[in-house]
């Protein structure tokens, strides 16, 4: 089965909340991530590609900067790895503290979707909780296939504007403003904004049996 998303279909004259900049910055930033992780489990990049199902040579590029990957095969990565999406993009390199201030917080913008996502978690501060923000743009659909991963990771999403469908398996929620919805990362799973207006949403991960989500 064959993941999918599908582009932004924002109204004429629709301004994005957030602006994305340094694109290269935080492509270099996942790079390292994934080479670092990939290390730490001792894996080839023929054997985290056989796990995630990504080719060879896009993990290559993937891991040199080269490429800028799409959150779904993003995802799929991160499933390889163990870990949650969140986690690829943590600045390995920033000095750990309880505290993340916002200009700490660099966007991404998935480049076939068009939503921006930003980890709100102070990096590298050892937690079991991780908080992410996500504006899905009008008409957008991202959607994942991966299904269970090694270690737990629970979800909740949290609408703060706006309205979404959040596919889990084969059940459709329909969240208002406000609505939060609690999930397991265990089946696949898809967002859409059928609206003309952008939504924005809290997406708050935590790893079960009281294990820390892996930095």
């Amino acid at each position: 089965m064959r993941r999918s998303s599908r582009p932004a279909q924002a109204p004429p004259g629709l301004a994005r909340p957030v602006a994305v900049a340094a694109s290269e910055d935080i492509n270099r930033r996942i790079a390292r991530r994934v080479r670092t992780l990939r290390a730490a489990l001792g894996l080839s990049l023929d054997a985290l590609s056989a796990k995630c199902e990504v080719s060879r040579s896009m993990l290559s590029l993937i891991e040199r900067g080269e490429s800028s990957a799409t959150a779904v095969v993003l995802e799929k990565i991160a499933s390889g790895l163990g870990v949650s999406l969140a986690t690829l993009f943590e600045d390995a390199a920033a000095p750990a503290s309880p505290i993340s201030h916002r200009g700490d917080r660099q966007p991404w913008r998935d480049p076939e979707s068009g939503y921006v996502r930003r980890n709100i978690s102070p990096a590298n501060f050892p937690s079991p909780i991780q908080i992410v923000e996500v504006e899905l743009p009008a008409g957008a659909r991202v959607a994942y296939e991966t299904g269970a991963r090694e270690a737990a990771i629970h979800q909740q999403i949290w609408v703060r504007e706006g309205a979404i469908e959040v596919t889990v398996g084969k059940v459709v929620y329909r969240l208002a403003e406000d609505d939060c919805l609690a999930m397991q990362l265990n089946e696949p799973t898809g967002f859409d904004n059928r609206t003309r207006r952008l939504a924005r949403y809290l997406v708050i991960l935590a790893a079960g049996s009281g294990r820390a989500l892996q930095r």
